[in-house]
């Protein structure tokens, strides 16, 4: 294992707070692991991959003009394999409404297991319905890095969310947070709650899975995923051998 770390401009110059660019730094020192840094600017949550080389991002956030000055497809690829032993990079255009990320795929797509991604059908009422139902015909014909042809599934979509402002919140479900033994759902106090997480729990039999309030998490940006970044456990010592 090592510790990757990229810049971080507070997601395009929005929110630029004291100290925020070298936590990476310092979390990579206390791993205690080998440490490897890029220039490029990069959150955690506009990665998401199936850990076999293949990895969903959108144009909207890596290739905007806030975070590399419009880097071209092929350049942040490069970036991608380098870095991070990308082999596939499986481009969608872009994110939900009012997302102060500007696309981030953790709200939109997510690999369940090699092959298989997650995406939301967009329910009555929801105003990103042209874009979710966009982010679900292109997946499918996307394949990964073994060349299969990725397995779309769809769970329903929170709908309209809306904020104190009345304006449209960019709720979603797949924003979830995957543990080693349970799946933290977010929940919004919509009346598809139930059946999004109960959809997931068939995605991740071995775990289990929970629907947390997040309308809070929300308001303030993003969601369960958002405000975590997983660190791979170490394998015990009989499986490293």
């Amino acid at each position: 294992m090592a510790a990757v770390r990229f810049a971080f401009n507070g997601w395009g110059g929005k929110y630029q707070l004291p100290g925020d660019d070298q936590v990476a730094a310092r979390v990579a020192e206390r791993s205690g692991l080998p440490a490897f840094q890029f220039h490029q600017v990069l959150e955690g949550g506009a990665l998401d991959t199936d850990g076999d080389g293949t990895f969903l991002t959108t144009r909207q956030c890596l290739l905007n003009a806030n975070r590399a000055g419009q880097p071209s497809e092929a350049a942040m690829e490069a970036v991608l394999a380098v870095a991070l032993g990308a082999r596939a990079v499986l481009w969608l255009d872009r994110g939900l409404e009012n997302d102060h990320t500007d696309g981030h795929v953790d709200t939109l797509a997510r690999f369940v297991r090699p092959g298989s991604v997650v995406c939301m059908r967009p329910s009555s009422g929801d105003p990103n319905e042209a874009v979710l139902s966009a982010i679900a015909r292109d997946l499918g014909e996307m394949r990964d890095a073994a060349g299969r042809r990725l397995e779309v599934l769809q769970i329903p979509s929170p709908g309209l969310i809306q904020g104190e402002d009345g304006r449209p919140m960019p709720a979603s479900y797949v924003n979830f947070y995957i543990g080693n033994r349970a799946v933290v759902v977010p929940t919004y106090g919509s009346p598809h709650d139930d059946a999004a997480v109960a959809a997931l729990a068939a995605l991740f039999p071995g775990r289990r899975t929970v629907g947390v309030a997040a309308r809070a998490l929300l308001g303030g940006g993003g969601a369960f995923h958002c405000i975590t970044q997983q660190e791979p456990a170490p394998a015990p010592a009989a499986e490293a051998t």
